[in-house]
């Protein structure tokens, strides 16, 4: 009966986000037009009502943006549920028919959804096991993107100078000798994941008093980081342009513990046997995602403010993709 419950309360929470899903995002250019640029009408794609989603972080949104933008230049109706709250909620709205598409991550897919511990450090090999293993679920994984928006350990300006640290090693020493210099902002999402800060613990042998742990949404944490006051270190996301804008130096991971989050289309099964042709609609716009690419858009979003819908709609334009 307890499952029950949370089950209902994860489910009502997935659906009162999906109603006010994307009413802060769309802009007043209405539908990409499919002439003048390389997406052409798609006949089985006519009118199909595909429901768009996204997790609520500024990449996610810009993502599911560029989705909404792509298929309405291919002739669908795509419905924006964009903006839900956390990786768990968003899997589980597609894996229950609330949504039928958006883009995950293939370290995600991996550890979080399909339980893997064993480390697959090739990104092509990594996306074809997820993409295996997870049709036992009924979700097809499409359209894999090179950039890898991987989690890492960033420091500001102030205490590299003062304590050079520069590898996750030399932060894992730091712990030990000098917890204080080791203060550390991290958000609620990669404080619990096994391949968020337990496991990178585990790995680089070293277990952060909790006063120097500082529990912050995850948007707060490039700011705070740059400003250097609350926090020396802080968990980033690798393609997140607000590492640069803050003036952030990443910690090689010289472990290798982070895996390979490479951004791919994961879609709800009958959804992908209806729509074979989404397949090839997204693989070249994915296949120029890549890391730098995807910092410099996201970058436009978070640091300077620019609405996901436009900046999505600009860079396909720019790409030829839509006239």
């Amino acid at each position: 009966m307890r499952i029950q419950r949370r089950v209902a309360a994860a489910l009502a929470l997935i659906a009162a986000t999906a109603l006010t899903a994307g009413c802060t995002i769309s802009d007043d250019k209405g539908q990409a037009p499919a002439g003048g640029g390389s997406i052409q009408k798609i006949e089985a794609l006519s009118g199909a009502p595909i429901k768009v989603s996204s997790k609520e972080f500024d990449e996610q949104l810009l993502l599911g943006q560029l989705t909404m933008v792509v298929l309405q230049a291919a002739g669908a109706a795509p419905e924006d549920r964009t903006n839900i709250t956390g990786s768990s909620n968003v899997r589980q709205a597609l894996t229950t028919g609330a949504v039928d598409l958006y883009w995950e991550y293939t370290g995600t897919g991996w550890i979080s959804f399909l339980n893997k511990t064993e480390p697959v450090t090739d990104p092509q090999a990594l996306f074809d096991a997820v993409k295996k293993e997870d049709a036992a679920n009924n979700v097809t994984w499409w359209a894999r993107s090179p950039a890898n928006d991987t989690y890492a350990i960033a420091v500001n300006q102030k205490a590299l100078a003062q304590f050079g640290v520069k590898t996750l090693s030399e932060y894992a020493a730091l712990v030990k000798q000098n917890p204080a210099a080791a203060s550390t902002c991290i958000g609620p999402e990669f404080r619990s994941r096994d391949d968020g800060f337990p496991g990178l613990e585990k790995t680089y042998g070293f277990d952060l008093p909790e006063a120097q742990e500082h529990l912050v949404n995850d948007a707060v944490i490039y700011p705070t980081l740059g400003k250097g006051d609350t926090c020396n270190f802080g968990e980033v996301a690798s393609t997140d342009g607000r590492v640069s804008a803050q003036n952030l130096t990443v910690l090689q991971d010289d472990k290798q513990f982070f895996p390979i989050y490479n951004p791919a289309l994961a879609v709800r099964g009958p959804v992908a046997q209806q729509y074979p042709q989404l397949e090839q609609l997204f693989a070249p716009i994915a296949a120029k995602l890549d890391t730098p690419t995807l910092m410099e858009l996201n970058k436009k979003v978070s640091v300077e403010g620019q609405n996901p819908n436009a900046v999505a709609r600009d860079w396909l334009k720019a790409s030829g993709f839509i006239g």
